[in-house]
């Protein structure tokens, strides 16, 4: 079964941050969801939205390689 979402271990790993910068993106993620009425998960983002938001609609890393960022 595919993951959905990323947890704070994978967004620190791919944007090399550290953990606690990773939760305060997925906080301020979470709560845009949030107020567009849909449901999260606490410490938890979907990829979809996820790379939507950061990298403009590429969904994940294999793309973000393969487009040079």
């Amino acid at each position: 079964m595919c993951k959905i979402y990323y947890d704070a271990t994978e967004i620190s790993e791919m944007l090399g941050i550290s953990k606690t910068t990773a939760y305060g993106i997925i906080k301020k993620l979470n709560k845009e969801l949030e107020k567009a009425g849909y449901i999260t998960i606490s410490g938890k983002v979907s990829r979809t939205y996820f790379g939507e938001r950061w990298y403009g609609g590429v969904v994940n890393e294999e793309d973000v390689v393969s487009q040079g960022a």
